[in-house]
């Protein structure tokens, strides 16, 4: 962009310095290039004419041609309103005024032709429209086309600024976009995926003439915002690979190959076994591995990023787990130990109920390295913890740990060890591309053998004594039962009230001596909350009533129930993750979804979509539809995105071609010597040099 994209906006005719406060305060826009950049969100269409015979009940604006040939007025004072007939060769609509009636009926023609514009309504049973926007077909000042919708507030409203304020100023503007706005793709990019100019695109974005302008415009504007958002992430990646040198593990190592052959509890699965492979590529290329595990809940990736973690203490070299709870980070403690039983391999918890004591003994195993694997929470990123060696850090659930957080685990080391992400939570392939573009993504795509796909119901307050019954026939055959309820924040006291009443429910349905039931919840100690954990995981008690504190980190195969209380104010992702509770056995396990009856369209789409689905990634892609980027994926990650045409939710092939150019222009002219790209190279410096290095952080 040349100077005049950066020129203050206070220096547009029309705007001036009070307005220009009011512009950056109210939509952020400072210069001539944010003006032109607010994009509009719709369009009204006048390029065609409606017959009133056609007329539907919708919402939309009409444009209509014909004559008046009745004018009456009727009522008094406050209360007068002025009304005429309209019509066409095809019948009749009554065009309606409650304010300014004496002037409008002196500006008004009968039997000539207009062109009147408005929301067309039903009263009485007959067609009619208020306020109509009218004017002459014999008028020079005729305005038919696609007009653009752009947002406002009701402030800039006050001061002209609404959207044809806004309309009149981008109008400056236009006349000057060639020199102002370069081209900022390559002739071949363009050809390649059949781009219309950028100059162009802001021409037609603004002002279209036909509706095939605004889709080109559209596709061309969120091609080049999406195509750079990629590059940016190839380049980064790029970079950290050549910047950063990676541990070479050569060696497989004995614990490896013991744990393989004497200790490993079920036969892996083909996809654990690929993905185990590609970490094991990753270990002998002497790149430093930044890689995402993907997989559903159950699907193994703890086993996997164990198994990880042995070839790196087989090559004499430390681990780190990070969990973002301490019911997380001591399951984990519990899986790992469970399954190294009888290895010569020492690994321990570290969180903040760490006792001072524990500690000291815990920093001196990392320092003198006879602590292979330390466990722990955001604890381990504290500067007293350092490791004598550590090549390998495992981050679990990633999302909920901020970047710079995750970043001070780099410095525990002279060299950054690997980095292997895991989450279970599915990321949609659009979202995958575009958050973590600068990682290589593995997919556990597999459930162990012998696990039975989990039955789901959709249930209502009516069916609960039913509920109750299948609840007691499961107990019977020795099973145990999740009964959740949606505590979102521990001092909601309402939330509270119900998991209390719940809990009450279920014992008198439920009763001692023949039934035992846990309850644990947030506002309960730590303490309490293991005992209360323990007792269900040694099959104590037949039924847990809990928060979503259980959502993560319990494991208990004997379950074979998840009840989720008042389901509809849950997310997809987290019913998810709470049926995932159960189906950790070999016996049949079933989630059922208790809602009220009177439900929001969105609600009872999720619903339906726990029902039809098991498949982690297919309610992912519906979760995104619901609630969009920004919900999943957090607003730290999120926000940093600042999309401004571009909708992740519904452009999931422009991000793959977006995706696609990036990489080829990256393997064909790495270094941007050729001519055709110079543009493309002026652009992507100025992004890079604008943004933190977050591309060295996994």
């Amino acid at each position: 962009m040349n100077d005049l994209a950066a020129t203050p906006i206070e220096y547009l005719k029309g705007v001036g310095p009070q307005k220009a406060i009011l512009l950056k305060k109210e939509l952020g826009i400072q210069t001539y290039g944010d003006l032109l950049f607010h994009f509009p969100y719709r369009y009204v269409d006048r390029t065609s004419f409606t017959k009133i015979k056609e007329l539907q009940y919708t919402d939309n604006h009409v444009l209509l041609r014909g004559k008046i040939d009745q004018i009456r007025e009727t009522g008094k004072g406050r209360y007068k309103k002025l009304s005429a007939r309209f019509g066409d060769e095809s019948g009749y609509i009554e065009l309606v005024w409650f304010q300014g009636g004496k002037w409008i009926k002196d500006s008004l023609k009968v039997n000539e032709i207009y062109h009147i514009f408005g929301k067309a309504k039903v009263y009485a049973q007959k067609w009619s429209m208020p306020h109509p926007e009218m004017t002459l077909a014999s008028s020079q000042n005729i305005r038919n086309g696609f007009f653009p919708i752009y947002s406002s507030t009701e402030k800039l409203s006050s001061k002209g600024l609404h959207s044809k304020g806004l309309e009149k100023l981008v109008a400056l503007i236009i006349p000057q976009i060639g020199p102002a706005f370069p081209e900022t793709l390559s002739n071949h990019i363009c050809e390649e995926n059949r781009l219309i100019s950028k100059k162009e695109a802001l021409i037609k974005i603004h002002q279209p003439a036909k509706h095939t302008d605004i889709q080109d415009a559209r596709i061309r504007l969120k091609f080049e915002e999406l195509f750079y958002l990629q590059l940016e992430l190839l380049i980064r990646k790029k970079l950290s690979a050549s910047r950063y040198k990676g541990f070479v593990f050569n060696e497989i190592g004995t614990l490896f190959t013991t744990f393989y052959d004497e200790h490993l509890p079920f036969e892996l699965t083909g996809a654990q076994k690929r993905v185990i492979k590609e970490i094991r590529k990753d270990f002998l290329s002497g790149m430093h591995m930044n890689r995402l595990l993907q997989g559903d809940v159950g699907s193994g990736k703890t086993l996997v990023a164990l198994m990880s973690m042995l070839i790196a203490v087989g090559n004499n070299y430390q681990s780190a787990i990070m969990a973002p709870t301490e019911i997380l980070a001591n399951q984990h403690l519990e899986t790992l130990k469970e399954f190294t039983a009888g290895l010569p391999i020492k690994i321990e918890l570290l969180t903040g109920s760490t006792k001072k004591a524990k500690r000291t003994e815990i920093h001196k195993g990392l320092l003198d390295g006879s602590l292979h694997i330390l466990v722990g929470t955001h604890a381990l990123l504290e500067d007293t913890v350092q490791f004598q060696n550590i090549g390998l850090v495992v981050i679990d659930e990633q999302h909920r740990f901020g970047v710079a957080q995750r970043s001070k685990m780099w410095r525990k080391n002279k060299q950054p060890p690997h980095i292997l992400i895991m989450t279970a939570t599915p990321i949609p392939r659009t979202l995958a591309m575009t958050f973590y573009g600068d990682l290589e993504v593995s997919v556990i795509d597999e459930l162990p053998p012998g696990r039975k796909e989990i039955k789901t119901y959709h249930r209502y307050e009516k069916n609960r004594l039913q509920v109750f019954e299948f609840i007691r026939r499961e107990i019977e055959k020795g099973r145990q039962i999740y009964m959740v309820f949606p505590l979102i924040q521990e001092s909601e006291k309402l939330d509270f009230h119900n998991l209390m009443d719940g809990y009450e429910a279920v014992t008198r349905a439920f009763p001692l001596p023949q039934f035992k039931v846990s309850i644990v919840h947030g506002q309960m100690k730590s303490d309490e909350k293991e005992f209360e954990m323990q007792r269900f995981i040694k099959g104590e008690t037949q039924i847990m009533v809990a928060t979503t504190v259980i959502e993560v980190g319990v494991n208990v195969p004997n379950a074979t129930m998840m009840i989720i209380e008042s389901a509809e104010r849950f997310g997809l992702s987290q019913l998810h993750q709470l049926r995932g509770r159960v189906g950790r056995g070999g016996e049949q396990s079933f989630c059922i979804l208790m809602t009220k009856i009177e439900l929001s369209k969105e609600s009872k789409k999720r619903m339906q979509t726990m029902v039809n689905s098991n498949d982690g990634f297919d309610i992912a892609e519906v979760d995104l539809q619901l609630r969009g980027p920004g919900d999943l994926m957090g607003t730290q990650q999120s926000g940093e995105l600042d999309l401004k045409i571009s909708d992740l939710r519904k452009d999931g092939a422009i991000v793959t071609m977006a995706r696609e150019a990036a990489r080829q222009l990256i393997n064909d002219d790495p270094n941007f010597t050729k001519n055709e790209n110079a543009r493309i190279l002026k652009t992507i410096e100025v992004i890079l040099t604008s943004k933190p290095d977050w591309g060295k952080i996994a």
